[in-house]
């Protein structure tokens, strides 16, 4: 009778547990801008016309470059961007950064690519980032979130995440989880357009 009654006394504390991450969710996403228009997948966002998809203004944040120098996201207005927020112990992270730089090739000077490490300082450092960096030889831009700034303002809570944001600084997509090639040129469609 006693363990009829912990386990009932158990399962609703925690149905309140998931009830109130829900709501803490929520009111996250709210304040960081990032609301469901922009969290749609880029499959689904890449199948209207431009003109129909929802835009979320973009909040400014903090990042370092590789030689340590501050690097606000305000810097690259006027050209879109695509921001990759990745760990070197994140596997898919590790599968779609091929792909990320391919792209990075053959749009580098028409779009701006933040390749921004999320560099807790214990589980992932700036010295692993750049080693996994090195050790490919990739060439696009990395940044480290040291603070957690930029993670925290658009709630990135799994990695890997992309956000397609427009020339005029306005979110356009967001996909959560490993993309491939096909699904980051769909983006990259849904964000510029050659002159």
């Amino acid at each position: 009778m006693k363990n009829k009654k912990t386990l009932i006394i158990l399962s609703a504390a925690f149905a309140v547990i998931i009830a109130a991450a829900g709501f803490a969710y929520g009111k996250l996403s709210e304040k960081s801008g990032m609301q469901n228009n922009l969290a749609s997948t880029v499959e689904e966002e890449s199948a209207k016309d431009n003109e129909d998809i929802p835009k979320v203004e973009m909040t400014d944040f903090t990042v370092t470059d590789i030689d340590g120098n501050s690097v606000n996201f305000f810097d690259f207005e006027g050209k879109p961007v695509i921001i990759n927020f990745w760990a070197s112990w994140c596997g898919p992270c590790q599968m779609e950064m091929p792909d990320f730089e391919e792209k990075y090739l053959e749009y580098g000077d028409k779009i701006h690519f933040m390749m921004i490490n999320v560099t807790d300082g214990s589980r992932e450092t700036v010295d692993t980032a750049k080693k996994l960096i090195a050790e490919k030889e990739y060439t696009f831009p990395v940044y480290f979130d040291t603070q957690l700034e930029a993670s925290n303002i658009y709630g990135i809570y799994s990695l890997p995440t992309t956000l397609f944001v427009d020339a005029q600084g306005y979110g356009i997509a967001q996909a959560t989880g490993m993309i491939s090639g096909e699904l980051l040129q769909k983006g990259i469609d849904m964000i510029y357009q050659a002159e």
